[in-house]
């Protein structure tokens, strides 16, 4: 298992924002996540599976013009400042 930092933006212009955005939240929500209070569109989700499928699994709930970064973090090599039950989620999956 692996923990990923999954961070994402929906075009506010398109009619169908609010729908879209629920659309991506419960998708995502399958996932075992935690998410900082502070950070309304970071997530940190657990897979098993490579940044690469994660991607393309959450761009199937967005538009071309959306926006998404997935990034895996490394034992020692993430730092933040973090909500502390963030933190004591993460570090025992690295």
């Amino acid at each position: 298992m692996g923990v990923f930092l999954v961070t994402w933006d929906l075009n506010k212009q398109r009619a169908n924002y609010n729908e879209a955005r629920q659309a991506l939240v419960t998708h995502l929500a399958r996932y075992n996540h935690i998410k900082d209070p502070g950070l309304d569109s970071v997530w940190f989700i657990e897979s098993s599976t490579t940044a690469d499928a994660v991607s393309a699994d959450i761009l199937t709930k967005m538009d071309k013009n959306d926006r998404l970064i997935v990034t895996k973090l490394v034992s020692g090599q993430h730092q933040g400042w973090l909500d502390k039950s963030v933190w004591d989620w993460i570090n025992p999956r690295l």
